[in-house]
């Protein structure tokens, strides 16, 4: 039976699920899962991490690039509703909230209802990945920056330069670009990128289905091709030269 709505309204924390491992949590998220009265997810928040929340009500509100999705202003409207309804509210995000999670226009409409609302930072799947590559971003001598993007555009948006900003960078980061690989490569490659830049794909950092795929820049749409239904990143530059040539040695670069 849902809650009925209250005159005081509960408070919202917008947490981190990090890059998909349960154990990857802040000690903060775990214990605010564990208290939480309704839970909103993002689609691609593993179960595990949803396991830490057995008491609250699971509500997927996640967006999925291609795919039926839950629109922004709907979500919310359920956050501001949940607040009405219950006393702890967590809106749970893939990576950190604050980066290429729309948190802002979540935080915007809670404050204009008058709700309290506190985010809960996570662990971005940029380090999931590159721990799990064994990677630093930054390396003494070929890398001094670091650009984190994303080559998407929502509705209503108007197209955004975003080729010459990444080939400024030491080592690129490309968020929500898993299924776009051959426009990226022709981007960069015209933004006088070289087509043998060292590039590493990915998928489902930190978890036990973790691929690593390894290649140049002009091999990118190739090494996308097999990507399954996880969260992916492509990361470019110097740095990852030794993963490149491993590959091209015929090593196996997967985990």
């Amino acid at each position: 039976m849902p809650a009925a709505a209250s005159s005081t309204p509960g408070k919202v924390w917008l947490v981190g699920a990090g890059p998909g491992a349960a154990d990857l949590l802040t000690l903060r998220a775990a214990r605010l899962l564990a208290q939480a009265d309704i839970v909103l997810h993002d689609a691609l928040v593993h179960p595990d991490v949803l396991a830490l929340a057995p008491q609250a009500i699971h509500v997927p509100v996640g967006k999925r690039g291609g795919r039926p999705s839950t629109t922004q202003r709907f979500i919310n409207k359920r956050l501001v509703d949940a607040a009405h309804r219950h006393a702890r509210v967590v809106r749970l995000k893939g990576g950190d909230p604050m980066l290429f999670g729309r948190a802002q226009e979540e935080i915007d409409a809670l404050r204009d209802a008058g709700i309290e609302v506190e985010v809960v930072p996570g662990i971005s799947a940029v380090f999931g990945a590159s721990a799990d590559a064994l990677q630093s971003l930054t390396q003494r001598g070929l890398s001094r920056s670091v650009i984190l993007l994303t080559p998407r555009f929502g509705e209503g948006e108007s197209r955004h330069d975003w080729a010459r900003p990444a080939a400024a960078a030491d080592t690129i980061v490309l968020y929500m670009a898993g299924r776009s690989a051959e426009p990226i490569r022709e981007g960069l490659l015209a933004a006088g990128l070289p087509p043998g830049l060292p590039a590493i794909v990915v998928e489902n950092a930190s978890l036990p289905g973790e691929r690593i795929q390894a290649g140049r820049l002009g091999d990118l749409p190739a090494m996308t091709r097999a990507l399954g239904d996880g969260p992916a990143l492509l990361m470019l530059g110097a740095v990852y030269e030794a993963l490149a040539g491993r590959r091209a040695d015929g090593e196996a670069v997967a985990a």
